[in-house]
């Protein structure tokens, strides 16, 4: 791939051109670092999508890159400015989690996945805004405000990794880290129009990740390219021991199958994800993308996820239930939002927890206590896992016949800001076709395939167990036959 040219198209560019402008020593990190530095000082103030800019941090790890990018001992990614989503741990660095709870949290330590990405001598631009304690789908219930979508900033960037959905798709940053819950990589890089990836669960490590819903909680890349995401993966993927959930299994190099032949693959089209409830608009996206890949040689077939439907419940009582048991740590005394002058400890408590908290999280605390209480158990958090079991069911049979499955990642294009605000259960349904996955535990990734009104569309891909070179080489192979991760918001140029 030929390097670009070092001047002011830099930030347009992928993070394989610039790795390949580091390397041939088109332009220095430290030269590429602060393009982007400006940029976010340009540009924040008008999406709101970081919390915190590492400016000083940032130049010295850029430096550091470039000696060692002299030396010939840099890697692939070596120089490469990244932002990390606000939940990783961030050694000497505030993580607040969107949360007012944890506003004055600076970290002890740096979570594994931030210790992947330093090593791999990546440099941190700053951290960004998310929905508190990455619940939500829209980004709006982060306590720093909402984050605005670069294609129209009257609209939502998707949640809860909005603020690394945003930053990539304005050209602010090449690529972020996100996490994945029920969907909170695939949602917001479907409605800012970029790739992002849900790993297989166990696949990065989720050690100094702040716990949401812990048997769902997944991190993972998100950038402009599929070729971006396999490098990006290729570094936070492996076993850790420190992350009891971490899968001992080895890490392929997920660049080298990017051009494999796709000719004989059979896609899989869920019947669930088609017709009523998908925007017209964004079905004949769907049905132009899978033609695409019937060119390149695969064959798609319908078939059936009959639970489908039963996900969302199912999600929204496994996630509070979690959610609820994840967050009782927070509570005035240890670290954290405490509230002033409190008259008793049973005060302390209540007072620090419904001050330091906002509305969507106490709401899913409330629901995850409720589910997990005495009577209760049993009616809903235990019928909910029996119903995960029968959704995980249906992909292990879809997977006997099919190599993927394809579908669209969100039901509809960006929303106006606070349009489902006073709605969770619309919001909720956000998440329709994203959230079975996660109670699954397969990977899946999401890429644009067009655009509705203005709005990009983004297109689904789910994938057995450990598929992600796969998934990465599928969505490559459309890449070169598209345009649509090449397009960028007016305005951020």
């Amino acid at each position: 791939m030929a390097a670009p040219q070092a001047g002011h198209d830099l930030h347009q560019k992928t993070l394989a051109e610039l790795s390949a402008a580091l390397h041939e020593r088109v332009v220095s990190s430290e030269e590429l670092t602060r393009v982007f530095l400006d940029r976010i000082e340009r540009f924040n103030p008008i999406l709101n999508c970081f919390t915190t800019i590492t400016r000083e941090h940032a130049l010295a790890q850029a430096k550091a890159a470039d000696r060692r990018l002299k030396s010939g001992q840099g890697g692939p990614l070596t120089g490469l400015p990244i932002a990390h989503k606000d939940i990783f741990c961030t050694l000497g660095v505030k993580t607040a989690c969107g949360s007012r709870m944890l506003d004055s949290f600076i970290a002890p330590y740096n979570a594994t996945l931030i210790e992947h990405m330093h090593d791999a001598g990546m440099v941190m631009l700053g951290k960004t805004n998310m929905d508190e304690f990455a619940m939500g789908s829209s980004n709006e219930t982060s306590y720093y405000g909402p984050v605005k979508n670069p294609w129209d900033p009257e609209r939502v960037p998707g949640g809860s990794s909005g603020g690394s959905a945003c930053a990539i798709a304005a050209q602010i940053a090449p690529a972020a880290t996100g996490t994945d819950t029920g969907g909170s990589i695939r949602q917001p890089a479907s409605l800012c129009g970029i790739t992002g990836l849900k790993p297989t669960y166990g696949r990065v490590s989720r050690y100094g990740m702040i716990a949401f819903a812990s048997s769902l909680d997944q991190g993972g890349p998100m950038a402009h390219t599929a070729e971006d995401i396999a490098m990006l993966l290729k570094v936070m993927a492996g076993f850790d021991k420190r992350d009891s959930t971490s899968v001992d299994r080895p890490v392929p190099d997920y660049t080298a199958r990017l051009n494999d032949d796709i000719q004989g693959l059979t896609i899989g089209l869920p019947k669930e994800y088609f017709g009523e409830g998908v925007d017209s608009e964004i079905q004949a996206l769907i049905d132009a993308a899978i033609k695409v890949f019937e060119t390149l040689g695969a064959k798609a077939r319908t078939i059936s996820l009959p639970n489908t439907h039963l996900s969302i419940p199912a999600y929204y009582v496994v996630a509070p239930a979690e959610c609820s048991s994840n967050l009782a740590r927070y509570d005035g005394v240890r670290y954290g939002y405490r509230c002033k002058d409190p008259r008793d400890l049973a005060d302390l408590y209540c007072r620090s927890r419904g001050e330091g908290f906002g509305a969507e999280v106490k709401r899913r605390i409330m629901i995850g206590t409720y589910a997990l209480s005495a009577g209760y158990y049993d009616a809903y958090y235990l019928k909910a896992q029996q119903i995960r079991r029968l959704i995980s069911e249906d992909f292990k049979k879809a997977f006997e016949d099919v190599d993927l499955i394809v579908g669209p990642t969100s039901p509809t294009v960006a929303f106006k800001l606070g349009e489902k605000t006073d709605d969770p259960v619309t919001m909720y349904l956000s998440d329709i076709y994203t959230v079975s996955v996660n109670l699954a535990g397969l990977p899946g990734l999401s890429m644009p395939v067009g655009f509705v009104g203005g709005l990009p569309v983004g297109l689904q891909i789910i994938g057995n167990y450990f598929s992600e070179a796969r998934l990465c080489n599928v969505a490559h192979r459309f890449q070169q036959e598209t345009e649509w991760h090449r397009m960028r918001p007016e305005g951020f140029s």
